[in-house]
């Protein structure tokens, strides 16, 4: 501590001896060291970039696209200023390599060894020739281990002695034996099949499909895809067949909605569609002469003025022929036979006259030529569909449903009239687009369904329903009459309870009048009447109700009332 204050101290007193110019220039040197320092501890810090491509890639629409496939497989792209991809480490750029390959996206041009690079030190064209081979063989199986679905890969490749003639000159081989991880398709995914087969031409020069196995662990051949023709073929076939039942199914529920808005659900359930499609590739050429417009329609006017030519002069050539004779030929000399041609020597001393008039006129018309491709095509549209007729219960004339001799409700059936038959058939047709020319069949019948088993659960609903009805208005009529029964019985009972009440009021009445005349008569007969303690109790208690009811009437009629709605 003491030494790091000496240091301090010593620090100081150079700082003050200094001049402007020397802080200045120790600033500057502290500040140098600072700055070196963070930039080499960034640089240090910065990871090391692999490139997926050594080669540039100037075409920015398929750098754009390589960098949105890395993204989708969750790895981190930087495009140099030099437009080279670059990723994080050796592991990831050959994975990405072999995806990229696998999915043709490395751009057209880009150099193919460029994806390989590789360090090599030769001395003799013998040892560059194979380091080069040794090179392109380990990076080939370091990206075909690279792949998610490879367990393990071992790749052979034989690169063959130039010879003097192209005849004499043996192909480039190359085998590929694979593991795949467990779980993994590609044994029977083709296209990561081929995708490794690219990977091995785009890496070698000169090899060709012909000349590449790739198998399993157990010797199976994956690439040979002539002998999976006839796979594809069924393949092809059920990938058409689904798509004809995706396009019946369409139909169906297009059809079926639209009928069932009409008639309800329950009375259109059957419908029945079936499309014969045309899958073969077709070229159709057409010619199509028509005529020439010489004056167009007026517009705004109500009728057609236009005028047309069904063609037009472009030269005309005309020739006359007139021989008049007798057709003597001459021979020459006598005795000596003439140079005559036989044609003309059996015309010799006739009597003839020809006259040939020929004209020949050349007409210009209006051509169309169309080509076109057409796959796949409709053949034939069949549809069939049934709707049921209306039912509707039969009532007598109280309302009430009329009841078989099976204990059923009986119902009459109404069949759909002809003319909505028909205009469903036309419905139908307008749905599917009909054609009468190839062969298009709509048919819609009229039967009825079997509902027996329907109407047996409907009526045994009802039933229920009216058992139901019944008991509880059986269960009202007892309650409504116990309830009666009951008000009759309080009624009775209270009015005996008030008989008794009137009763016992009149008998106290009559006592208490009596016990009053006793009382006047003792005290006009002068004698000394005793009062008990109960009767003095009672007749304090009248006379503090007749006080209260004198001074408080209003409560008074109140506690009157409430006994009497108590009673």
């Amino acid at each position: 501590m003491e030494q790091f204050k000496k240091i301090v101290a010593q620090i100081g007193g150079l700082w003050v001896k200094w001049s402007m110019i020397q802080r200045i220039i120790l600033v500057g040197i502290c500040v140098a060291v600072i700055v070196g320092i963070v930039a080499l501890v960034s640089v240090s810090s910065t990871p090391n970039l692999v490139s997926v491509i050594d080669a540039p890639i100037r075409d920015e629409l398929a750098r754009d696209r390589i960098v949105m496939r890395l993204n989708e497989e969750g790895v981190r792209a930087i495009v140099s200023p030099a437009g080279v991809i670059q990723v994080q480490d050796e592991a990831t750029a050959r994975r990405m390599r072999g995806i990229l390959i696998r999915e043709d996206l490395i751009p057209q041009g880009t150099d193919p060894w460029a994806i390989f690079d590789r360090e090599r030190w030769t001395i003799t064209d013998f040892e560059r020739e194979v380091n080069l081979r040794r090179a392109i063989t380990q990076m080939v199986t370091d990206h075909i281990r690279a792949l998610d679905d490879v367990d393990n890969a071992n790749v052979t490749i034989v690169v063959p002695a130039d010879r003097l003639f192209a005849s004499e000159q043996n192909p480039v081989t190359a085998g590929v034996i694979i593991t795949p991880k467990p779980g993994s398709d590609i044994t029977e995914n083709r296209r990561k099949i081929e995708g490794i087969q690219k990977l091995l031409k785009f890496a070698i020069e000169g090899l060709r499909d012909e000349n590449i196995v790739i198998t399993d662990h157990r010797g199976m051949v994956l690439n040979d895809f002539a002998g999976l023709a006839e796979w594809d073929r069924l393949s092809r076939i059920e990938r058409e067949t689904q798509m004809i039942r995706r396009l019946e199914a369409q139909y169906r529920a297009q059809i079926l909605s639209s009928l069932q808005s009409t008639f309800s659900e329950e009375r259109v359930r059957d419908l029945d569609i079936r499309i014969t499609m045309d899958m073969s590739q077709r070229t159709v050429s057409t010619e199509e002469f028509f005529p020439i417009v010489r004056r167009p329609r007026t517009p705004g006017l109500p009728y057609d003025d236009s005028e047309f030519l069904d063609s037009v002069t472009r030269s005309r050539a005309r020739s006359q022929t007139h021989w008049e004779g007798t057709g003597f030929n001459p021979e020459g000399p006598a005795g000596v036979e003439g140079h005559v041609p036989p044609a003309y020597r059996d015309m010799s001393n006739l009597f003839g006259r020809v006259t040939q008039d020929t004209e020949t006129i050349n007409e210009e018309i209006n051509t169309r030529r169309v080509q076109e491709e057409r796959s796949p095509e409709i053949n034939r549209v069949t549809v069939s569909v049934n709707i049921d007729g209306t039912w509707r219960l039969r009532f007598d004339e109280k309302r009430n449903p009329v009841i078989t001799e099976d204990g059923a409700r009986e119902r009459v059936y109404t069949p759909i009239p002809p003319e909505d038959l028909r205009a469903t058939q036309i419905l139908i047709q307008n749905a599917i687009g009909y054609s009468a020319v190839r062969g298009d069949s709509v048919t819609v019948h009229n039967i009825q369904f079997d509902r027996t088993r329907q109407f047996s659960d409907e009526d045994a609903a009802y039933f229920r329903r009216k058992q139901m009805e019944a008991a509880v208005l059986i269960f009202l009529g007892g309650l409504a009459v116990l309830l009666i029964a009951f008000i009759i019985f309080r009624t009775i009972s209270r009015e005996l309870e008030r008989r008794r009440r009137l009763e016992a009021e009149e008998r106290a009445r009559r006592e208490e009048a009596l016990r009053q005349q006793a009382l006047l008569q003792a005290e006009e007969d002068g004698m000394d009447v005793s009062i008990s303690v109960e009767e003095r109790t009672r007749l304090e208690l009248q006379e503090a109700v007749a006080n209260l009811t004198r001074e408080h009437p209003e409560d008074a009629a109140q506690l009157i009332r409430t006994w009497l709605l108590e009673e």
